[in-house]
């Protein structure tokens, strides 16, 4: 199975540190943010991975290159400077990511996820790893069913953590440009075509400069107790 790493983002809520330097290459503990998570995908067998690139996106090619140092083989699906949004930005690598499921992890999260769980996962059209509302995002996103569907309605609401499986069916029909990823999903969840599982692991959305420094203080703590 393929994966794909989000890393097109603008990364606002980073300025002004994000105006030089892409928001997956700031350092965390000395370490590029995109690279936690390349080390995690290939420690559970995902070597082959997909990048998508805007705003500064040759610095990451050039960091990076082609996977080699980190075990792995990348490559790239490059939308110019503006970027065009999680599902515009997957339906533009859909060549690059085969006709089978394939996982996608946003570039700016950190967590302990066992992404190897997912490699013989069967898929509708969809399968999303929610976990429980963070302090920042109180309301949540969807709701789970006791039997693994996700829905917009229901019990306890959970937050997508930004961790997903795809088949490239989703994506059929969908006009080509800048395209959000929720519109898609949801008119998915009402045909019951989008399953999903409850994460309570450790998960942090590294967003703003006061989350690079949590992180990088998790980490820290996190070497020292080992």
């Amino acid at each position: 199975m393929k994966a794909m790493i989000l890393a097109a983002g603008r990364g606002e809520r980073m300025r002004p540190l994000t105006d030089t330097t892409p928001k997956p290459l700031l350092l965390v503990a000395g370490k590029p943010i995109i690279q936690y998570t390349i080390e995690q995908l290939v420690s559970a067998g995902f070597t082959e991975i997909v990048i998508n690139i805007a705003h500064l996106g040759e610095q990451i090619k050039q960091v990076l290159g082609s996977g080699k140092q980190f075990g792995a083989s990348i490559v790239y699906s490059d939308e110019g400077e503006t970027g065009l949004e999680t599902a515009g930005g997957i339906a533009n690598a859909l060549t690059l990511l085969g006709k089978s499921t394939f996982l996608v992890v946003n570039g700016d999260i950190a967590n302990d996820y066992n992404f190897s769980q997912l490699h013989n996962k069967k898929i509708d059209l969809a399968h999303l790893v929610l976990i429980p509302n963070p302090e920042h995002h109180p309301e949540g996103d969807f709701h789970l069913s006791a039997g693994g569907l996700v829905s917009e309605t229901g019990g306890s609401s959970l937050t997508f953590s930004g961790i997903g499986l795809y088949h490239p069916k989703l994506f059929n029909n969908m006009e080509a440009g800048i395209k959000k990823l929720g519109p898609l999903l949801r008119k998915a969840m009402a045909k019951n075509r989008v399953t999903g599982e409850k994460f309570n692991g450790f998960w942090m959305d590294i967003g703003t400069p006061e989350r690079l420094k949590e992180m990088e203080e998790h980490l820290l703590f996190t070497l020292n107790d080992e």
